[in-house]
């Protein structure tokens, strides 16, 4: 098939197939007599792998690494295990950042509240709201 039909069954623009190509993450096309890349069945499925590993967060480079351990006749799944271990944590550590900074914000729109607006637009600073927020933090620091 060319890449236009394997563009549309793999749901990857031609241009990403391209590139996966010369990095290496798909083999090279075969090419027709006029020049024309040519795909495979097999081609189709490695690329739905691809997209469905990158749907996941796993890089291009854990990919290749993934691919090169199964084209070795290598089982990647304790590979893929220790990703996996190293994505959750990396959530967790998002998600607790995400925390602090909701913590963080309904703070400042209390402290906000809590001042008259008269007093807000008189400062002379850019936005007295952050700056004396920021200035409370550098004390607890």
């Amino acid at each position: 098939m060319r890449i236009r039909d394997f563009a549309v069954q793999t749901d990857v623009k031609p241009s990403t197939i391209r590139y996966y190509e010369k990095i290496g993450i798909l083999p090279q096309a075969l090419r027709t007599d006029n020049g024309y890349r040519a795909y495979r069945a097999d081609d189709v499925e490695r690329m739905r792998f691809v997209v469905r590993a990158r749907s996941l967060e796993f890089s291009l480079d854990e990919i290749r690494e993934i691919l090169a351990l199964r084209e070795r006749g290598e089982t990647p799944c304790a590979y893929v295990l220790g990703q996996i271990d190293g994505k959750l944590a990396e959530i967790d550590q998002r998600m607790a950042a995400l925390e602090q900074m909701k913590t963080e914000l309904r703070l400042l729109r209390s402290e906000a509240e809590a001042l008259p607006l008269s007093a807000i637009e008189a400062s002379d600073c850019i936005c007295h709201l952050i700056e004396n927020h920021l200035s409370s933090q550098r004390k607890l620091l």
